[in-house]
């Protein structure tokens, strides 16, 4: 089980270290003083366990090593000055007391500000530090490793740190899958809390209600492989991601009803198993007998709950949804009680270690990306190239990770084929195209569980 300290303060000689002495030198140019510290936080693969964290499930990511970095020193203005070391993302200022998020146009300081608001509103601070931070990532953007969660994170991090504050790991996860919320995307818990609760050599099952945190050792003589499929999908941008919460929030209601219970409290498809008393298993059964795989109508969604259309919109669409006219009530719900089976399958791999573990996993993998592609309709063309690729160059179970429509798959490669697997792929992938050929550095990368977020101060 996670610890519940605050995350680490660790000394590093930033002499020694190429990243931390530049991010250094360029805060110097641009702010005229040294960073009192840097803050860093992660970016994450999810294994499996795909967009099930916001209905109440388990999850089972990994930190990777590409992170979010910021060199920060506090100021007594009531003003933060935020700068990135990609020119492509502009300077921005704001006074502590007018902090405005744009849900309709998120940039990236926009993630930066949902941390800084999620600790200032936690501690009520009104006189809060100011501070000038310098931000660089080496997460590729909107590639579905988190990295607008990480952002997130670190900011959070940085403006606890800055205040003299402080939350243990799971406070702090809590806090800012809060707060990212700001930005408009509803989602559910897992990227916050491997940030802060990851810990070197060892991916974890994430439980939600109470936030939990439980070491999974992976099998010896297999590597997980990142790719990118080089289709970027920003989540807070469109409304795919907001529709599956509300579908999977539909589906709950729908299928409480039916069951007798009081359906205006149930948001949850984990909570609705929770007050049935019954398996996953028999979840999926239930599912199968109520709804039926045609898209529902929001007529008669409304006549199913006995609502008017003016309430479902008040109380269960969300803002980006409400010119949605139809539902996927079936395929969404099958897909989350399948994963969330899945996941708890997973785990019981990894701690049982049978002979056969990477063909089980990769199995489970496996179905879960064909779940993902045919019942939530989160991949993309490009996404089910890329995992047909990855298995015909050598992998035991491939899928896509994070929320989809783009992004990243993740593959279980067994160790000795992993140097012909990533050229395989390289060949057939990127090489075949001149912009991803380009990006090709950056997306593909055999990872391992990495360390979670800290706080680092330079040893002089």
């Amino acid at each position: 089980m996670a610890s519940p300290a605050s995350p680490p303060t660790v000394h590093i000689p930033v002499t020694e270290n190429d990243r931390l002495l530049k991010i250094k030198e360029m805060f110097i140019a641009k702010f005229g003083c040294e960073p009192s510290f840097y803050a860093r936080a992660p970016g994450r693969v999810n294994l499996i366990g795909e967009h099930i964290d916001y209905c109440g499930y388990a999850v089972l990511p990994m930190a990777i090593e590409q992170d979010i970095l910021t060199a920060v020193q506090p100021v007594d203005s009531h003003v933060v000055h935020l700068s990135n070391t990609n020119t492509n993302y502009l300077d921005f200022s704001v006074g502590l007391n007018d902090i405005q998020i744009d849900k309709t146009k998120p940039l990236w300081h926009s993630y930066f500000l949902c941390g800084l608001k999620g600790i200032q509103e936690h501690f009520n601070l009104d006189q809060p530090k100011g501070m000038n931070c310098l931000v660089d990532g080496t997460i590729p953007p909107s590639s579905g490793l988190s990295s607008s969660s990480a952002l997130v994170c670190c900011a959070g991090l940085a403006t606890l740190n800055a205040n003299g504050k402080s939350l243990s790991k799971a406070e702090l996860a809590e806090t800012c899958a809060k707060c990212e919320r700001y930005i408009g995307t509803e989602g559910g818990g897992m990227d916050q809390s491997i940030s802060f609760l990851a810990e070197e050599g060892t991916a974890k099952l994430i439980e939600f209600g109470p936030l939990k945190a439980t070491d999974v050792r992976l099998p010896q003589g297999a590597v997980f492989v990142i790719a990118s499929s080089c289709v970027e999908m920003n989540k807070a941008a469109t409304a795919h991601f907001n529709i599956r919460v509300v579908e999977c929030r539909l589906a709950t209601k729908i299928l409480a009803k039916s069951k007798g219970l009081d359906w205006k409290n149930l948001m949850k498809l984990g909570d609705l198993q929770g007050r049935l008393d019954v398996t996953i298993e028999e979840m999926v059964t239930v599912v199968d007998e109520v709804l039926h795989p045609e898209p529902y109508t929001r007529e008669e969604i409304c006549e199913t709950l006995g609502i008017s259309l003016e309430d479902l919109c008040a109380t269960i669409l969300s803002q980006n949804t409400q010119d949605v006219s139809t539902f996927k009530l079936y395929q969404r719900a099958k897909h989350v009680y399948s994963e969330a089976a899945r996941v708890l399958a997973f785990k019981k791999v990894c701690d049982d270690a049978p002979a056969n573990a990477v063909q089980l996993l990769g199995d489970l993998m496996n179905q879960s990306h064909v779940s993902c592609r045919d019942m939530y309709e989160c991949s993309c063309s490009e996404l089910d190239q890329l995992v047909d690729i990855c298995l015909k160059s050598g992998a035991i179970g491939s899928r896509l990770t994070g929320a989809g429509w783009g992004g990243c798959t993740v593959s279980m490669v067994p160790v000795e084929k992993l140097n012909v697997f990533l050229t395989s792929v390289q060949d057939m992938y990127y090489k075949t195209d001149s912009r991803r050929s380009a990006l090709q550095e950056q997306s593909l990368f055999a990872t391992k569980p990495g360390n979670g977020a800290m706080v680092i101060v330079e040893k002089k």
